[in-house]
């Protein structure tokens, strides 16, 4: 798969290197989904992956990559098992740092979802079943939209009806493990930890949270999803925590893709409670 329409990103890791030509690999032979562009960069855009039975949800992902690296491609290999089980699939991809710092990437992934839902009749889906999730610092960027809403950019506070961040990033500064402050916050003197924190927003109820990580996972990014966990449930809101069992921190990213897998078939039963509930409410 070529990456000719983007323009070249910070240098990967070793193990980032890995992961990427591992993904690749996961999609070969894999049918190409449909790319739109919700902005004028070639990283503002979105790969569409219908499913051929459609249930009426959607799930919008976010690909890792440290906030500096990463292709919306990435997450293509997820679309065969969740298509399988009637979910459209979507991945979209943000502006990266260090040439676009927070909130950038943040207000595109808000975006990327409000194109989704301006566009459900033609996508085929439902509006008041649109979930987001994310993987790593797209997780990061889920679970921020999922409790700011309109304040980072969303058309709609109930836009997003449950978000389901794997290995997800959920407060910055000294306490968060993290070895090196992360660049996209900017300088240090913009004091954007805070702000681009999401555990720090939880200050009442928000949607739904399907809150996964792997049993092998990076400790601090562990300790901080017991403690998203925590707070989303201490504020009322339904919060279900997945343990993906003997998977490190990529792993984890590859078991969201797994067909018939412990993951895919969570969010399934998730994304389907959550409907159900919905559809059963009483109107307004």
């Amino acid at each position: 798969m070529a990456f000719l329409s983007y323009y070249e990103q910070e240098p990967m890791s070793a193990n980032a290197a890995a992961y990427h030509d591992h993904l690749i690999g996961l999609m070969a032979g894999q049918k190409p989904g449909t790319e739109v562009r919700y902005g004028d960069d070639p990283y503002q855009s979105l790969l569409v992956y219908p499913a051929d039975q459609p249930d009426g949800s959607a799930l919008v992902f976010f690909h890792g990559g440290g906030w500096t690296n990463g292709y919306k491609e990435w997450m293509a290999f997820m679309a065969p098992a969740l298509n399988a089980q009637g979910i459209t699939f979507v991945t979209a991809g943000y502006r990266l740092a260090p040439g676009h710092m927070f909130p950038t990437a943040m207000h595109d992934c808000a975006a990327a979802v409000n194109w989704v839902g301006g566009n459900a009749a033609r996508l085929g889906i439902d509006p008041a079943r649109i979930f987001v999730g994310g993987h790593s610092a797209g997780g990061h960027h889920a679970a921020l939209l999922a409790v700011l809403g309109t304040q980072a950019g969303l058309s709609s506070p109930t836009l997003i009806r449950g978000c389901a961040p794997v290995s997800g990033v959920y407060y910055f500064g000294p306490e968060s493990g993290m070895a090196v402050r992360p660049r996209f916050l900017g300088p240090v003197e913009e004091r954007n930890e805070a702000k681009a924190s999401p555990i720090e927003h939880v200050q009442g109820t928000v949607c739904p949270f399907l809150i996964s990580y792997g049993s092998q996972d990076f400790p601090h990014l562990v300790r901080q999803a017991r403690e998203m966990a925590e707070r989303l449930h201490m504020n009322g809101t339904a919060v279900q925590t997945l343990v993906l069992p003997d998977c490190d921190h990529f792993e984890a990213s590859y078991a969201a893709g797994e067909p018939g897998g412990l993951w895919v078939n969570t969010l399934k039963a998730w994304m389907t409670d959550l409907s159900d509930k919905e559809s059963s409410a009483p109107a307004k």
